[in-house]
């Protein structure tokens, strides 16, 4: 079960081994160690071969099991002694051995909605036996809905601030104890930010940061931005991918762009937050709203997949270096024409050895000029090329 934090991972697990009627046991990987696993592991044979009765183990945060402690569970896991249920917030494919996850069935599970949390809330306000229900209470539905949406998908976190407010409010005087949304709000606090630093939260608000750039969202761009911020991000990690896509998805339609995410960059190292958010915001505002053409980016790629994959082209002789003696003996330099001794600073002479295409200008904001320079130069180019071929 992979997922954030009160998402439910647990409780399913229970929920499993009593429909499946089977022994529930628990190893966390932040304190179990591998003579904990030999002994569940061991109960678990023994239970089977004398009772019958299966064993589902369950192991919270088993993303920090060492691959070593992994590997321990591998053979029962096999075998069918134990029927593993691991819970982690972490990518499983990024956190957990291979065998383990080729051997395993991958459920996600998600936040849960406000909706969802609200149910949950009302529940335990009603539960005698299980909730809140043996406390004479009563709670406003404004109060409910911000715990509920405080909370962001988090049930454990909604409920624990639930039984706070209940048991730290004071009764009235019919002694019934009423939640109030002050009390709601000083029972949850700030809710804490879903943000790791190495794992998915961190890599997914990045990618909808470049995302919502590229695809020209402003608004969208600065939410994902602020939830960086809020998380504490290193301003330069954001500075880096605003440069990035600056040159990527930006490119020559604005060249503007790179020289503003170069100086937000070295705005952002230099003064730090809390300042660093404001040439960060204009930085991404800026890369929001500007005309988008991704050739340069383009361009590049077909060059280096030519490079990798086709012949080498040799220098042509008349741009080889003819500065050191002996270079004109070789031939090399000899008929190459200096572009500025000619009208418009251009003169169309061969400059590769074979005919390319590497790049290819849109119409969109500045690349519509660039467009047209370069298609009349190629047209000179390519004519210069027919003559020497056809003679």
């Amino acid at each position: 079960f992979y997922g954030p934090p009160g998402t439910g991972k647990t409780s399913l697990a229970q929920l499993i081994a009593r429909q499946t009627k089977s022994r529930f046991e628990r190893l966390s990987g932040v304190e179990s160690n591998v003579a904990d696993m030999r002994r569940v592991l061991a109960g678990a044979t023994n239970r089977l071969q004398n009772t019958g009765q299966p064993t589902i183990l369950f192991v919270d945060e088993i993303h920090r099991f060492n691959k070593s402690q992994q590997d321990v569970l591998l053979p029962d896991v096999e075998s069918g002694v134990i029927r593993l249920i691991g819970a982690t917030t972490h990518n499983p494919f990024f956190f957990v051995n291979s065998p383990l996850v080729s051997r395993s069935q991958i459920f996600e599970l998600r936040p849960l909605t406000d909706s969802d949390l609200l149910t949950l809330l009302r529940r335990a306000l009603a539960d005698a036996e299980r909730g809140l229900g043996y406390l004479k209470m009563e709670a406003q539905e404004d109060a409910l809905r911000h715990l509920a949406t405080i909370a962001d998908g988090d049930a454990r976190k909604a409920l624990n601030a639930l039984e706070i407010a209940a048991l730290t409010t004071p009764p009235r005087a019919d002694g019934i104890v009423h939640i109030n949304l002050t009390a709601a709000e000083q029972s949850i606090q700030k809710k804490a930010m879903v943000y790791d630093g190495d794992g998915d939260a961190h890599y997914d608000t990045i990618s909808a940061f470049i995302k919502s750039m590229r695809g020209s969202d402003p608004d969208a761009a600065l939410y994902w931005l602020a939830k960086m911020i809020h998380a504490g991000e290193d301003p330069r990690f954001i500075a880096r991918r605003i440069v990035i896509c600056a040159a990527e998805d930006v490119g020559l339609a604005d060249p503007m762009a790179l020289v503003l995410a170069n100086a937000c960059l070295a705005a952002s190292e230099f003064v730090g937050w809390p300042e660093a958010r404001i040439p960060l915001a204009e930085a991404t505002v800026y890369i929001a709203t500007a005309n988008k053409s991704n050739s340069a980016y383009l361009a590049i790629d077909a060059a280096l997949e030519d490079i990798r994959s086709g012949r080498t082209l040799p220098v042509p002789e008349h741009l080889r270096d003819g500065s050191y003696a002996g270079a004109k003996r070789l031939g090399h330099g000899q008929g190459y024409e200096y572009a500025h001794g000619h009208p418009d600073h251009f003169v169309a002479q061969d400059y590769l050895g074979a005919s390319k295409r590497y790049y290819e200008p849109t119409e969109q904001g500045v690349e519509k000029k660039i467009k047209e320079r370069v298609e009349k130069w190629r047209a000179q180019l390519d004519a210069v090329r027919n003559n020497k071929t056809s003679a």
